[in-house]
């Protein structure tokens, strides 16, 4: 990226930069932006003139600073729109709803000029790559297709101003060299005086670093996520989630395995229960996926239901079966099926209990 022109903040000409910038030269100076910003200044006294030079309205005129330019080096979007006249370039308010009801996707514009209060700066295509050339970078970002849209939705949610650049551009180096290669950014540049920031505040507990670096880095419209990053924190919270929800597979599968022990002295292959499931081994079950033991626990406890519903209709004569019951009479007439059957549900029971249980913790 070493042939893409890109000035740093100096002061407060972030106008000059955004402006230089988007040109790929240095083409403004603090001077000649100055010379414009006096300029539109005594075309509006000369406009309140004619309404009379004694008028109240035209001494409170006079008596106000400029709305063009001020001491710190702010220029207003006046300035900018006429510097780029001489261009042949003009503006055209992105976040209008004259221009979002044409339904153009920002990929096929050219490039973008932002401001949030007295900060401007410029996003714009070089070759067949966009570029967020912020003067407030130590260098400039690589912004992908996708993620253009994405990071314009959230300036305009941030309150940036967004105009887009009509007109043709003049030709640079950066711009013919990307038409033939495109470039890769391992890592994006940080923001002047964030890496001091980070160095003085290293020996910091985690909370009161991020607290130093909230106050040192405010947000400018380069501190979101690129895909891949966004893509990390996605997955990385996938997984946490997935981690929790194989544990609360594992303790129903351990709570079935307890229930089946009293059974697998007659177990064969002709004398099984056909109401207990038969579990796959240990080892091929730690291999399914998160989501397919879900659908598994579902569906047996649609079929225990299920089950349930039928033997209560067949054995409607006789007293329901609880765990009372089971614990005062634990052979009578209830037969290795029913206490199965029983056991199976007091410990499904008791591990809902505890992961609600954990839940509330």
């Amino acid at each position: 990226m070493e042939s893409i022109f890109h000035e740093r903040q100096e002061g407060s000409l972030c106008a000059q930069h955004c402006l230089n910038n988007l040109l790929q030269g240095e083409y403004f100076s603090p001077v000649e932006l100055s010379s414009i910003a006096q300029q539109l200044d005594e075309e509006e006294r000369m406009r309140m003139a004619e309404g009379g030079v004694s008028s109240e309205e035209y001494r409170t005129f006079l008596q106000q600073p400029s709305v063009n330019m001020d001491d710190s080096g702010f220029f207003s979007i006046q300035v900018i729109s006429n510097a780029l006249k001489v261009w042949g370039l003009e503006l055209v308010l992105f976040n209008s709803p004259e221009y979002q009801r044409l339904g153009i996707d920002p990929i096929n514009e050219k490039s973008f000029i932002c401001n949030y209060k007295e900060h401007w700066f410029t996003v714009r295509k070089l070759g067949k790559q966009w570029f967020n050339l912020n003067s407030l970078l130590m260098g400039p970002e690589l912004i992908s297709d996708t993620y253009l849209a994405l990071f314009l939705a959230q300036l305009q949610q941030e309150g940036y101003s967004i105009f887009v650049v009509k007109g043709d551009l003049p030709d640079c180096e950066a711009d013919q060299l990307l038409q033939m290669i495109r470039v890769q950014q391992i890592q994006r540049p940080k923001l002047i005086g964030e890496e001091t920031a980070q160095s003085r505040d290293q020996r910091l507990p985690r909370s009161d670093m991020d607290q130093a670096i909230d106050v040192n880095h405010p947000f400018d419209g380069t501190g979101m996520l690129d895909e891949d990053e966004e893509n990390f924190q996605k997955a990385l919270a996938l997984s946490r989630q997935e981690m929790d929800m194989e544990d609360e597979e594992a303790d129903l599968r351990r709570a079935i395995q307890l229930s089946m022990q009293g059974s697998r002295r007659s177990e064969s292959s002709d004398s099984s229960p056909q109401n207990v499931p038969q579990l796959p081994h240990t080892s091929h079950t730690g291999s399914l996926s998160s989501e397919e033991l879900r659908r598994r626990r579902q569906a047996y406890f649609e079929k225990q239901q299920q089950q349930q519903q039928d033997r209560t209709q067949n054995l409607h004569n006789k007293p329901a079966l609880s765990s009372s019951t089971l614990e005062a009479d634990p052979g009578g007439d209830m037969s290795e099926e029913d206490m199965l059957q029983a056991a199976m549900n007091m410990s499904l029971e008791s591990v809902r209990n505890n992961l609600n249980t954990e839940e509330e913790k």
